[in-house]
């Protein structure tokens, strides 16, 4: 990744610091119970997450009708897996999956703020809420996703989806080579968070 969305070394300990000592205050003031915080972190460790996406996107790369129903109608499709309760609650409301083919490239952004689909992506890291990712990604989403590592030919398409509050965008990659005849959940072991996103593919598995 680029160093343009780079940031300070100390700035995950600095970020820490800051939520422990909010988190000191709030629970001392009886805002918030002491296993709170930890609650919610545990939420995002093993209900929600990316290992919810990459399911879905293993599923949709062996099943082409279920590929079919998760573009045309996501919450419905995702409705039809073995995942956690609360797949279209907080931040998972209007979720809408795209597809990466030969022709088409996709992006996922938000230009306004920060919105992503927590429950299949989980967390959204630092460099999404950047204002420059966000501003280049509209104007120049080719550079951008070099700068990723993604080299778009000119021939294929790119896209461009902006989150909201109203739609939750995210990727379905394209399946990588010589993955035949491998299981669903050794596939899913494949996809990454970035890849849903669209700001990098899938490598394909080690000989």
């Amino acid at each position: 990744m680029s160093d343009i969305f780079a940031f300070p070394d100390d700035r995950e300990a600095s970020s820490a610091a800051k939520v422990r000592a909010l988190e000191a205050l709030l629970i001392e003031k009886g805002i918030i119970g002491s296993d709170s915080v930890d609650t919610v972190l545990r939420h995002f460790e093993t209900v929600a997450g990316p290992f919810n996406g990459a399911k879905i996107v293993a599923r949709a790369w062996v099943d082409p009708a279920y590929k079919a129903r998760l573009l045309k109608d996501t919450p419905a499709a995702i409705a039809e897996l073995d995942l956690p309760v609360g797949m279209t609650g907080a931040e998972g409301e209007h979720m809408v999956a795209v597809a990466n083919s030969a022709d088409v490239h996709n992006l996922i952004i938000c230009t306004l703020c920060s919105c992503y689909p927590w429950p299949v992506l989980g967390l959204p890291p630092y460099w999404y809420k950047d204002p420059v990712f966000r501003a280049r990604g509209v104007r120049e989403p080719r550079a951008v996703l070099s700068e990723f590592g993604v080299a778009v030919p000119e021939t294929k398409a790119v896209k461009v989806w902006d989150s909201s509050a109203q739609i939750r965008w995210f990727v379905v990659p394209e399946r990588p080579a010589n993955t035949e005849g491998m299981s669903e959940e050794a596939l899913a072991a494949l996809v990454t968070p970035e890849s849903m996103m669209g700001v990098a593919l899938v490598a394909a598995p080690q000989a």
